[in-house]
């Protein structure tokens, strides 16, 4: 793993690009300059149509990604209006004017960005663990501050224990020497040390017999020096560091043997390394723990820079409580209205079939039968003095009254 936040892409398209015969014959004789400079990104014009078609696809897929991730950052901190063809220019390693289509112009961008990348990489990761460490630190202390005095000095006892434990280790051999191979090919690959041969140990190494040996691959030929400071049941021993340890004891060797810098190594490289005075007669190995790491006034703009982050996120806190108390108060102030609005409307139908009118219906309309209009069943009345219209020319006689007495 490259460790770039595009390496999948970038494996994506070397294997399609790898799937053309032409492009993969150009691939293998192509010098390091040739594929910096863009002389090789040319030759995608000459590339079978399925093999554009795919990595068209790729790039659309990778767009689409990038798009995503834009989105879920802009979430994050509340921002509505996304021009996401203006936040794609940031990343370089695509050409964003054209997000559909893979042109001689995305390669060549993609070579460049790797290559500058990965050149910065070990200087950011180096930054990165310098944090974790001064992180580390920064705990430890604030957690002696909630302690009293005695539990404190056993702390710092107990501390100063670890530290000198950890640093109780056998020798560690220089990454790259002579010392160093032969106890690799001695007790890993379980051959004479008399007879250590550099050619066959290389080839024993080339674990893939692409001729190379790869960043991975001399990685794991400090395993055994790791161990000799590093295990994962002792308290004292970390193994982030450890992991920071491997990382740069290939970063040394990649320095004094990778003559082209095309972070791998060739035979050819490997050679004329082990012809060194650095490899027959190397300096002492410093590990991380016989390092200083950082200072104190590094430590402590470390720790400024903490507390402003906190007091930020802190401010940010109480704002969010006071937003979340003013729309608890706007909804319980739309809830009351909800319950007043409701008993106004039941005392109002109350009141309705009280006085003998018609309920109302859903929408408040009366639930009136139009004239003429009768349920099925029902039998026309006609009462006298009822509401049935007369014939024309008709006049309807007042109605006798039974509690009067005429003469």
């Amino acid at each position: 793993d490259t460790g770039l936040y595009y390496d999948e892409y970038l494996r994506q398209v070397i294997d399609v690009l790898e799937t053309d015969k032409h492009f993969r014959e150009k691939l293998q004789t192509a010098d390091i300059e040739e594929i910096k400079s863009g002389k090789l990104s040319r030759e995608l014009d000459l590339v079978s149509h399925h093999v554009r078609t795919r990595l068209d696809e790729l790039k659309r897929q990778e767009v689409a990604r990038l798009r995503m991730l834009i989105k879920a950052k802009m979430d994050s901190v509340q921002d509505t209006g996304i021009d996401h063809q203006a936040l794609l220019k940031q990343f370089e390693h695509l050409n964003h004017q054209n997000p559909d289509t893979f042109e001689p112009k995305d390669l060549d961008m993609l070579i460049k960005a790797a290559t500058s990348d990965l050149e910065n990489y070990d200087k950011t990761r180096h930054e990165e663990f310098k944090k974790y460490e001064m992180m580390k630190e920064h705990e430890r202390r604030e957690y002696l501050k909630t302690l009293d005095e005695e539990k404190r000095k056993r702390e710092e006892t107990k501390f100063e224990e670890m530290k000198k434990k950890h640093g109780d280790h056998p020798k560690v051999h220089h990454p790259g020497s002579k010392d160093q191979l032969k106890e690799v090919w001695e007790e890993a690959d379980g051959l004479d040390p008399n007879e250590f041969d550099p050619k066959t140990f290389f080839k024993l190494h080339d674990v893939n017999n692409d001729g190379f040996l790869d960043e991975q691959e001399l990685e794991a030929l400090f395993t055994k020096e790791l161990e000799k400071v590093y295990d994962p049941k002792n308290e004292e021993d970390d193994m982030v560091e450890m992991e920071e340890e491997r990382l740069r004891m290939r970063e040394h060797v990649m320095n004094e043997v990778d003559i082209n810098k095309d972070r791998l190594v060739t035979l050819e490289e490997f050679l004329r390394a082990t012809e060194k005075k650095e490899f027959l007669e190397p300096d002492s190995w410093e590990t991380l723990d016989q390092q200083q790491l950082f200072t104190e006034d590094e430590l402590k703009e470390f720790e400024n820079h903490i507390s402003q982050q906190e007091d930020e996120l802190r401010k940010k806190a109480e704002e969010l409580q006071k937003q979340k108390e003013e729309l608890q108060r706007q909804h319980d102030q739309l809830q009351a209205q909800k319950q007043e609005l409701q008993q106004v409307v039941k005392q109002m139908e109350q009141k309705k079939l009280q006085q003998g009118n018609p309920p109302a219906g859903p929408g408040g309309e009366l639930k009136i039968q139009p004239p003429g209009e009768h349920k099925a069943g029902d039998a026309p009345q006609h009462p006298a003095g009822g509401d049935q219209p007369l014939p024309p020319g008709h006049v309807q006689e007042p109605a006798v009254r039974t509690d009067q007495v005429h003469p």
